[in-house]
């Protein structure tokens, strides 16, 4: 079971849509991992690829909607900030705890619900604010 981009979570900023290919590319590393019970050890890869990739994905896109004025932004940068805090928080755990299945489970369901919630919902916004601003 693996996850693919689907062309219906287009932004249509071809930036932020590689960087987005770019986490389902690796999230699908993941979850192809898991099914051969290698999860454990992919998630030490994943979690050092989101170190850099939430903090230049993030910014990119908050640049983007600043830009542009977009009426979304406070909103949209919360959310940024509690999917970092999400993955502070398990970052600590793992630091404290050492590596376990559940934080697996725990990253899964955080990136499962980010991509369907987030890419899905708030970004398309954005895009389609994008493509189309008020005059």
């Amino acid at each position: 079971m693996g996850i693919e981009w689907r062309e219906s979570l287009s932004v249509g900023i071809e930036e932020i849509d590689s960087q987005h290919k770019t986490l389902f590319s690796h999230f699908d590393q993941l979850l192809r991992a898991c099914e051969a019970g290698q999860g454990i050890d992919e998630l030490k890869r994943l979690l050092g690829f989101l170190d850099g990739y939430v903090i230049k994905h993030f910014s990119d896109e908050e640049r983007i909607q600043r830009q542009h004025l977009y009426p979304g932004y406070a909103t949209h940068k919360l959310e940024h900030d509690s999917f970092i805090e999400q993955l502070n928080c398990l970052k600590r755990e793992i630091a404290s705890d050492g590596v376990a299945l559940h934080h697996v489970i725990e990253t899964n369901h955080l990136l499962l619900t980010w991509l369907i919630h987030h890419i899905s919902t708030v970004d398309v916004q954005l895009g389609r604010f994008l493509k189309n601003p008020p005059a």
